[in-house]
This record gives C-alpha cells, sequence and structure tokens, in this order.
C-alpha cells in the first residue's frame, strides 16, 4: 500500500470484562500522554463487574465513550468499538495495560515518519507490578523461552502485531474485516490476513506498554495453554502458518520429563540439561531486571510458560485427529482470566 500523507486520527478501542481497577490504571496513563489528541471507545465485554462508574472520573479530561454489549470475547468486542469510532487508524490495547505518557507521541511520530497500515509494540514490566508480575513477562518476552516465538525483530513488512498493543488503518479493517470469530489466537489470524492482503506492517519498539497479562500462575498456564491451542487452529485456517519453532515447547517438554524419568530410573547425569537451561534462565533475568527474586520466579514463570504451551498444542493436535475439530479451546467459561 502506499504511504498516506493525511492526518492520522486515532482511536484507542478498548475490550473489557470485569476488571474496572484495570481500566482506572489505563486510563490514569492515558490521561498524563503527552499527546492528547484521540479518542477512547471501551466496550465492556458482558461484565458483570462493570466498570462505567470508573469512566465516568475521566470524561472531563478524555474524549471517551463507552459501550456495553453481551459476551462474544475480545475480538468481535474490538470489531464492535472501532465501528463506533470516529478516528481513521485504531490502537487496540488490552485492559490490563499501563502506557508511558509519550506512547501516543510516539506512535504518531513513527507513523509519520515511515507509514504502515498496521503497526505493533513490545511490553515491559512496570515498577509497580508485582515480583511474580514481572517474573511473568521475563517469560513473555525472553528469546529463551516461547517468547522468542513471538518475533520482536522481524523485518519491516513482515512483523505480525498482537491485540495487546497494535494499531491499523480504517482501509485495513475494512479490506479484512476487522477481527474473525476466534476467541483465541484471533490476532494472530487478523495479522496473517493483513500481510496476505498486500498491506506492510511494523514493530515500533518505543512504542511499548507495560503488560500485567495475569497475576497468579494458574492463570498465566490457562492462558497460555490456550496459545497452543490457538496454534493449531491457527494452521487450519492458515496451513502455511505453523513452522517447527512452534513445536519446539512440545518437545521440549516431552524431554524435561524424559530426563526426570531416567534420572530416577538411572542416573542424576540426566538432569544436567534441566539444571544447566534453570541456570542460564536465572542469570538471564538476574542480568536483565537486576533482582534476585525475580530471576529465581523466572525459572518457574518459563517452564509454566513452555509446559503450558507446549502441553495445549499437543492436545490440540489429539483432539483434532481423534474428534475432528475444525477450532478447539479450553477454559471457555474462564476466558480473560
Amino acid at each position: 500500500m502506499k504511504e498516506k500523507n493525511k492526518t492520522i486520527k486515532l482511536s484507542i478501542i478498548i475490550p473489557v470484562f470485569n476488571r474496572p481497577y484495570e481500566v482506572q490504571e489505563l486510563l490514569e496513563s492515558l490521561q498524563q500522554q503527552t499527546n492528547r489528541e484521540f479518542e477512547v471507545i471501551i466496550v465492556e465485554d458482558g461484565s458483570t463487574v462493570k466498570c462505567n462508574s470508573v469512566i465516568e472520573n475521566f470524561k472531563q479530561n478524555l474524549d471517551i465513550k463507552y459501550f456495553f454489549k453481551p459476551n462474544s470475547g475480545p475480538g468481535q468486542s474490538r470489531n464492535y468499538g472501532y465501528e463506533k469510532a470516529m478516528g481513521n487508524y485504531y490502537i487496540f490495547l488490552d485492559s490490563d495495560c499501563i502506557l508511558p505518557p509519550d506512547y501516543i507521541q510516539t506512535v504518531q511520530t513513527s507513523l509519520k515518519n515511515k507509514y504502515t497500515d498496521a503497526f505493533g509494540g513490545p511490553d515491559k514490566a512496570h515498577e509497580k507490578f508485582t515480583l511474580l508480575q514481572k517474573g511473568i513477562n521475563y517469560s513473555m518476552t525472553s528469546f529463551l523461552t516461547t517468547g522468542g516465538i513471538r518475533g520482536q525483530n522481524e523485518k519491516l513488512g513482515k512483523f505480525h502485531p498482537r491485540s495487546f498493543n497494535m494499531g491499523c488503518s480504517q482501509e485495513v479493517l475494512k479490506t479484512i474485516n476487522g477481527f474473525s470469530k476466534m476467541r483465541f489466537g484471533e490476532d494472530i489470524d487478523m495479522s496473517i490476513r493483513i500481510l496476505k492482503n498486500g498491506f506492510k506492517t511494523q514493530l515500533i519498539l518505543e512504542a511499548f506498554v507495560y503488560h500485567k497479562r495475569r497475576s497468579n500462575l494458574k492463570q498465566f498456564f490457562k492462558q497460555i495453554f490456550n496459545s497452543g491451542i490457538a496454534r493449531i487452529n491457527l494452521s487450519k485456517i492458515h496451513p502455511n502458518s505453523l513452522s517447527l519453532i512452534h513445536m519446539v515447547p512440545t518437545f521440549f517438554s516431552i524431554g524435561i520429563i524424559w530426563s526426570i524419568f531416567f534420572s530416577l530410573i538411572y542416573s542424576s547425569f540426566f538432569l544436567i540439561p534441566i539444571l544447566t537451561y534453570s541456570l542460564i534462565l536465572f542469570l538471564d533475568s538476574l542480568f536483565k531486571n537486576k533482582n534476585l527474586s525475580i530471576a529465581a520466579l523466572s525459572i518457574l514463570t518459563s517452564y509454566t510458560q513452555i509446559f503450558a504451551y507446549g502441553f495445549g498444542f499437543l492436545w490440540a493436535i489429539l483432539m483434532f485427529k481423534i474428534l475432528n475439530k475444525n477450532e478447539y479451546s479450553a477454559f471457555n467459561a474462564s476466558f480473560y482470566e
């Protein structure tokens, strides 16, 4: 697509489900932006604990609109939001994100200097996050875990944005008809369709967000387990999207189990690969976070992530092979958790 010269009018779309406190933190960070030329669209996705009272406190300082709809998942809620928006370029954020003060200005400047019809940004851990949340952030961003699969260094034009921090033009959404009805992996599906339709994407490294993700290991496991399943769901729709690297967590998880088994039967020698990998994770996290507790937790969160993704991936393969399902997912009752 050719570079656009028209003025970019930003609309920020935020789906939310039972998270008024997180919405308040996100809106506080939007209120502190150095560039306030944007509107905010909050889409309450069938919540039983609504955030409408929280939003009232920000209406004097933000151009904000609130909508309530029956639950359908974040993808369809994002579609609902952009249909109500007045801008011509949309930024999709998860409700558990916090923005640094110069986020909007960074996006505007980057798109002005190097316009693309879609972009994505990375995530970091805020200093106020819990130690466990910082450990989870490490495992979700480190090249030593499945975070490496997310590809934060993909070349311009081929980057696959993720919906926790993602932007795209009005032309993109009209062309590809927005997010699909998939409940998991819908953002990757959208990114694939964006590229297939000839649009260019970019990773804006400076446009990062502080992403809380999940607050305990059980929630984190469920989220990543579904991510493993989503990769197989995506391969049914986009066969060429699946590669050997997506299978690594499954092989790794099986290898860990066999190593433990052989160490119990034969010799503790078989534990050396596990101990070596754990030490590498610890030292890498310690170097990045400068905190012994976070480094120790990073080992736990990294193994949780790898096992969850690996066995979600394997479970989906078995479900497709045995039950011949076109799309499978787990934990639907607690999708946002």
